[in-house]
């Protein structure tokens, strides 16, 4: 019998739906009761993971109660910064499946030897972190194109998935090849909704969709 999902949402909430589009698309199934059941707490006013992380990951641990009381038996969050947060999570008592560790290991498998990452500071040093322990060279933007990332993230958040911004995220990547890395990892959720694999010249590892896949394998697989 399928697992129930508890996804920790809203951060932000177009990433939140993009996300569970992923995990229903991925899902192989004939009809409706072949999909994973979901529960999930949107929660847009979790506090800023950057700056405000202890009230983050408290307020991270609470969802999580409430995702268990509710019926999950696995748990995920469609955000790479609040993966910080982790142990708030985890307290819990449910199996929750990393998101960086999932990307980290879908990225080394396409043999990049130097991975570009498209996130914020606080998913950027995990993914330093993630990358240097696995044995391949990070590499991060740099100068300018740091504020950069982050207005394009913004506009995502404020609904700007046009043309302008589409083009920022798409020179942003271009920038990290520039510098030498052999695939890239969209880092932040926000990043797929600008970005696809055809707007990048390498790899692009897309960690909602590595981790909608590991979802659905941890829900419908036994052995998972």
């Amino acid at each position: 019998m399928a697992k129930v999902l508890g996804v920790l949402g809203g951060m932000g909430p177009a990433a939140t739906v993009a996300f569970l589009a992923r995990v229903q698309a991925l899902t192989p199934a004939q009809g409706d009761a072949d999909h994973i059941r979901v529960v999930m707490d949107m929660n847009p006013q979790v506090p800023d993971r950057n700056t405000r992380p202890g009230e983050a990951e408290a307020e991270l641990g609470r969802m999580a109660e409430r995702l268990k009381a509710a019926g999950a038996e696995v748990l995920a969050m469609p955000c790479n910064t609040a993966h910080a947060q982790k142990p708030g999570i985890v307290a819990a008592g449910l199996p929750f499946i990393d998101m960086i560790a999932e990307t980290v290991a879908a990225a080394k498998a396409s043999d990049a030897q130097s991975i570009g990452i498209l996130a914020t500071p606080g998913g950027e040093a995990l993914y330093v972190q993630a990358l240097t322990a696995a044995g391949v060279t990070p590499v991060v933007l740099q100068g300018e194109d740091r504020a950069g990332f982050m207005a394009c993230v913004y506009g995502v958040k404020r609904g700007d998935v046009g043309a302008d911004n589409r083009a920022a995220m798409e020179r942003l990547g271009a920038a990290l090849v520039g510098q030498g890395a052999e695939a890239v990892i969209a880092g932040c959720t926000e990043v797929p909704l600008l970005l696809s694999a055809v707007d990048v010249s390498v790899p692009l590892v897309d960690s909602a969709e590595v981790l909608a896949a590991a979802c659905v394998k941890a829900c419908l697989d036994p052995g998972a």
